[in-house]
């Protein structure tokens, strides 16, 4: 008996229900009380209903507890006899208080878990027994039909899928709430869609009082969801789906969002589900419904650019002329995880500005052809239906032939002025188009536009015209084809400049030589100082300003003529002093100007009311380069005179300019001559040189000659003391020697002051090493004799003053840390040590002792005036 115990508990696992049949049920009984734990669940799994019925007696006061124990794999006696299919034995336990709602830790009943695993049998069982039809799960909040809806049909058989499909049915039958929400909003269509469950779909749509129409947490109602997995899998609405079946079952098309107001045709047409919204259409959706911002379904599918959807909501009516809110009356969210806000909104813009503004150049097409093909149709047709307006303007003030051309879509904005756009529509700042598009710096909107016609003429708010805008803005290719169309070239601006002085005074000569191509009046008088009248040349030379007026006179303007009254009479001193711009630039010195006003034939004679020509006036401003230019320039009149009774060679002599004087003389020897008309002939420079004096200098003979004859004063003396024979000899000129001897009674005998004039200065204490600004000393200045300079150092008779200079004022090597400054104690000048090499007594100082000399101060110490030979 012992063996047989042990034997049996070593098998007990491995034995089955047959092994039992025919052993007596209290035997049974007690041998599963002996080898098992759990001996109902035992009973239960051998098929025994006679032990369960002896296990119900003998634990009948703890009855409850022991029919609703778990047993070690956590399961039920109830839930084992219904998943062996033991009816008898399930209806026993639930008679004598077997739990059918017995709930797990989760929170699931037996129901739940039923349908997790398709037991068709068991989840009958209870609803038939009216176990709890719409208990929630814990966390997940799940009831059984929510589970039934999310059933995967490709993780089960197919007869388990219709098992639960009849489950179903019996517990909406037997009251169970298909519009439960479970934890994310989602009710049991919700759940089928995105399980992609449609049998147990079916079943739910049978239901009474379902709410087809339920938004989930996310605000998707089942005809979304369902929508969405129909792009998803490319199917085809023809056939069976989810959304056929939601609309046939009578769900709302449009399901407007309460916060956005955007229908479901919105969400189509925003989310690129084309075929979804033609669905939608054909199923009696609202195709002009407005959203909080205004916009139609027509505004998404324009801007995405879906064909095939815009088309079909034109044929059904959609308002192509539909316009947005304005941004002032709408609110745009930072951040919002239903609105795509992927472009800047601008308020009262059609579907058709959408669609210019992300280039949807295909859609814009579609409505051209649409507005085409309904005026092609009769007019009782076309009269209900509605025209697309291409003038309508969004806020900005831009229609959508205007921002055509802002993205360059010129081929479509031919078809659309075609179709009646307006060429002459202004914007909300009444800037119209053409200039627009020259402030845009926009050519090809700008050449596109007066190719066809638009106004080139017109002022913007009554100031500037499109040609002005366009010098504004660099646009050479503009400005030509403004010219081509015969604009206004000579209009000018609020500051009363023209579009050529822009142009030049910009900086740009290519634009200013189109101007001038084609017919800009490069003369441009206009007010000038003191509301005079000038020139555009005039007021570049006054402005200094040569490139622009080397343009000007190259471009062919009134080189000749002077400043002229105002308007009004006005004659400030501008306007009377007779200055041509030849005048002006050699007032100026712009030498550049002048130059280019000879090359092109400027009159070089012209008197101003002074009756100066402009070669007097550069004498008088002292422009040397634009003399010699003036001198070199043919045609030159050298014998005109001004109202002093100045010839040129006159004014240079009178204002001291030698230069100049010589410059001429070189072109015409004989415009001394000119000096017999009055001009005075012993004007001297600032060192006292007269005309004879420097004529005498650079050998013109003739003209010493000319001078002598009108009784120059031969013997007038510069500032060295020097007559004009002096000034012949020292420089050689045989010629005007000869003259002076022949033809003057000048004074041969005549001794400068330079020898006396040292002589005091030593006396009277000068340094003698000073030196001038080229350098220069007494002991270094080249002299035929060092006569006078030895007799100055021989007559000295106290030590003179101690120079200072950087360099040695001998060899002018600088002194340096190596090489020290020392002084000739004879002459004070600083010399280097090799040039102060010669030591002796200076007597005459009382300096007994031998002191430091330099060389020639040795020489006159030593020899006296001998020295000098």
């Amino acid at each position: 008996r012992t063996h047989c115990s042990q034997l049996i508990t070593t098998h007990w696992n491995d034995f089955t229900c047959d092994d039992f049949q025919y052993l007596s049920a209290p035997m049974a009984f007690n041998l599963f009380k002996q080898k098992t734990k759990y001996p109902l669940h035992q009973a239960v799994r051998m098929k025994r209903e006679d032990v369960l019925f002896l296990y119900l007696i003998d634990n009948d006061s703890e009855l409850t507890e022991r029919v609703n124990e778990l047993d070690d794999h956590e399961e039920l006696p109830l839930e084992l006899a219904l998943r062996m299919k033991q009816d008898s034995m399930a209806e026993n336990l639930v008679r004598h208080k077997a739990d059918i709602n017995f709930k797990d830790k989760e929170n699931r009943t037996l129901l739940h878990m039923a349908i997790k695993r398709g037991d068709e049998h068991t989840a009958t069982f209870l609803v038939r027994h009216q176990c709890l039809l719409d208990h929630e799960t814990s966390v997940t909040k799940e009831t059984p039909l929510h589970l039934l809806s999310s059933l995967n049909h490709n993780e089960m058989l197919q007869d388990i899928m219709d098992g639960m499909c009849r489950v179903t049915k019996l517990i909406l039958e037997s009251g169970g709430n298909p519009n439960k929400q479970d934890s994310n909003g989602n009710n049991c269509l919700h759940r089928c869609v995105l399980a992609d469950n449609i049998e147990i779909f079916k079943e739910i749509l049978k239901a009474t009082h379902l709410m087809l129409d339920e938004r989930n947490k996310e605000g998707h109602v089942p005809l979304w969801l369902a929508l969405q997995q129909a792009e998803q899998l490319h199917l085809d609405f023809k056939t069976e789906t989810f959304s056929s079946l939601l609309v046939q079952r009578g769900c709302s098309v449009d399901a407007i969002d309460s916060k956005s107001s955007n229908t479901l045709l919105h969400k189509c047409a925003k989310f690129n589900y084309q075929n979804s919204g033609l669905f939608l259409i054909e199923n009696g959706a609202q195709i002009n419904y407005v959203n909080q911002y205004n916009e139609i379904p027509l505004h998404f599918s324009s801007e995405i650019g879906l064909e095939t959807l815009t088309n079909a909501l034109l044929k059904h009516g959609g308002n192509s002329n539909a316009q947005t809110h304005p941004s002032s009356s709408v609110t745009i969210p930072t951040t919002n995880e239903e609105e795509d806000n992927h472009f800047t909104y601008v308020g009262k813009q059609t579907p058709m500005h959408r669609a210019v503004y992300v280039n949807q150049e295909k859609i814009l097409q579609l409505y051209i052809k649409y507005k085409e093909d309904i005026q092609q149709e009769s007019q009782e047709h076309s009269s209900t239906l509605i025209i697309p307006d291409f003038n309508i303007q969004d806020e900005n003030g831009q229609s959508v032939f205007s921002l055509t051309l802002w993205t360059n879509m010129l081929n479509v904005s031919k078809q659309l002025l075609n179709l009646g756009a307006n060429i002459n529509i202004k914007d909300s700042e009444n800037v119209p188009l053409l200039h627009q598009a020259i402030i845009k710096q926009s050519v090809l909107a700008s050449l596109f536009l007066l190719e066809q016609g638009v106004d080139a003429n017109e002022k913007l708010n009554n100031s500037e015209t499109p040609l002005q805008l366009a010098v504004k803005h660099h646009l050479p290719s503009v400005v030509e084809a403004l010219c081509r169309n015969g604009v206004n070239m000579n209009v000018l601006d609020e500051n009363h400049n023209s579009v050529l002085w822009n142009a030049l005074d910009s900086g740009q000569e290519d634009i200013a030589t189109i101007l001038v191509k084609y017919g800009c009046d490069s003369t441009g008088w206009s007010n000038g100082p003191e509301n005079c009248r000038q020139t555009l040349l005039h007021r570049a030379i006054d402005e200094n300003n040569e490139p622009v007026a080397c343009f000007l006179i190259k471009s062919g303007c009134d080189i000749n003529t002077a400043r002229q009254p105002g308007v009004n009479g006005e004659t400030p001193d501008e306007a009377k002093d007779l200055q041509t711009p030849l005048h002006l630039a050699c007032t100026w010195g712009l030498e550049k100007v002048c130059q280019t006003l000879i090359d092109h034939h400027a009159d070089i004679n012209k008197k101003d009311a002074e009756g100066n020509t402009p070669l007097h006036v550069a004498i008088i401003n002292q422009h040397v380069a634009i003399i010699k230019l003036l001198i070199k320039a043919p045609n030159l009149d050298l014998s005109i005179r001004n109202k002093q009774s100045h010839t040129p060679f006159a004014c240079a002599m009178s204002y001291k300019n030698n230069e100049a004087a010589n410059a001429i003389l070189k072109r015409e020897p004989r415009a001394a001559e000119q000096l017999l008309a009055g001009a005075n002939i012993d004007d001297v420079t600032a060192n006292r040189r007269s005309s004879l004096h420097i004529a005498a200098e650079h050998g013109r003979a003739s003209i010493c000659s000319i001078l002598i004859e009108s009784h120059i004063q031969c013997n007038l003396l510069d500032a060295n003391q020097n007559n004009a024979l002096h000034m012949a000899v020292q420089h050689a000129h045989l010629d005007v020697v000869r003259t002076l001897l022949t033809e003057s009674d000048v004074d041969v005998l005549a001794v400068n002051a330079n020898g006396h004039l040292c002589r005091a200065l030593v006396t009277a204490g000068a340094n003698l090493s000073i030196y001038n600004n080229d350098g220069i000393s007494i002991f270094t200045q080249a002299v035929a004799s060092k006569a006078l300079l030895v007799n100055i150092l021989d007559t000295l008779q106290r030590e003179p003053p101690w120079g200072d200079s950087d360099n040695c004022l001998e060899c002018g090597m600088k002194f340096t840390i190596t090489n020290r400054k020392h002084h000739c104690r004879h002459c004070g000048r600083v010399l280097c040590k090799r040039c102060s090499v010669c030591e002796l007594p200076i007597m005459k100082f009382n300096l007994q002792k031998p002191v430091r000399v330099c060389q020639i101060c040795n020489d006159v110490l030593t020899l006296g005036v001998m020295a000098a030979r």
